[in-house]
């Protein structure tokens, strides 16, 4: 590398970053705050170019170099079961969030447990719908943790088989992540229709499931007394009371190898 190189990759950080011990890590968002609208903005305005007159694009149309602005913050779900999902791809963000890489997944471990059922309402209303969701997510201090505000977009998508079983989407916080993994409340969420003017479907609640009251557990009646014999019972009657138990092994038929 020339000396001019040297110079003008020293002109791209800041006077303190030159200061900075060598090995230290720098993070462009130290530099650049989180522009929220602006991502989510770009990641819709590029799902809405993906329909060309569909009401839903298909998974295989979407292209990481069509988000090259938004791709840390961008992810792909896929449904595994009503009301839950897990990360087919997910951007560097969000691992920096979890401390960990997410593909895998579920959705719902990025929020604490107060708020799965709701995320999981609103993530079934995104594919059965389908429609859009966005959410607001906060995450309060704690030690070693800045307060952190968040915003995550829903977009459907058809998998390969024509039914809306993927989703694209993004997450993205503002503030400090300090000590990972960082878990989210949710609180709120709004719903759009894919088609401008239909009818939003609003995220019905999850059943009770494992929070509802268990059945009594009813035993066994206890078995019926035997009535004693009486003192003039036969031998016969008297072995009919008793069964013999043995621990030999049960004989073989004859001619069957040993």
């Amino acid at each position: 590398m020339s000396n001019d190189d040297g110079q003008d990759r020293g002109a791209m950080l800041s006077p303190d970053a030159t200061q900075d011990r060598p090995g230290k890590l720098l993070r462009l968002a130290d530099y650049e705050p989180v522009q929220m609208d602006r991502i989510l903005g770009e990641l819709r305005g590029y799902w809405e170019g993906l329909r060309q007159g569909r009401a839903i694009p298909n998974r295989a149309d979407v292209a990481p170099r069509g988000i090259r602005r938004a791709l840390d913050y961008a992810f792909i779900l896929e449904r595994i079961a009503p009301g839950a999902a897990r990360f087919r791809l997910a951007g560097r963000h969000l691992i920096d969030l979890m401390g960990m890489e997410v593909r895998g997944m579920p959705l719902c471990a990025f929020l604490n447990t107060s708020s799965r059922g709701r995320l999981s309402d609103v993530l079934e209303s995104v594919f059965f719908a389908p429609q859009i969701a966005e959410i607001v997510l906060g995450s309060p201090a704690s030690y070693g943790r800045p307060a952190l505000d968040g915003r995550m977009l829903l977009l459907p998508l058809r998998s390969d088989l024509g039914d809306v079983t993927r989703a694209l989407g993004c997450l993205v916080v503002q503030g400090q992540v300090g000590e990972s993994p960082r878990r989210f409340d949710l609180l709120s969420d709004i719903e759009f229709p894919v088609i401008p003017g239909a009818k939003v479907v609003e995220p019905s609640p999850s059943p009770p499931g494992f929070a509802e009251t268990p059945m009594r557990w009813k035993s066994a009646p206890p078995p019926k007394p035997i009535a004693p014999l009486p003192q003039d019972a036969s031998p016969a009657e008297r072995r009919a009371r008793f069964r013999v138990v043995s621990n030999d092994p049960p004989s073989k038929p004859p001619g069957e190898l040993q």
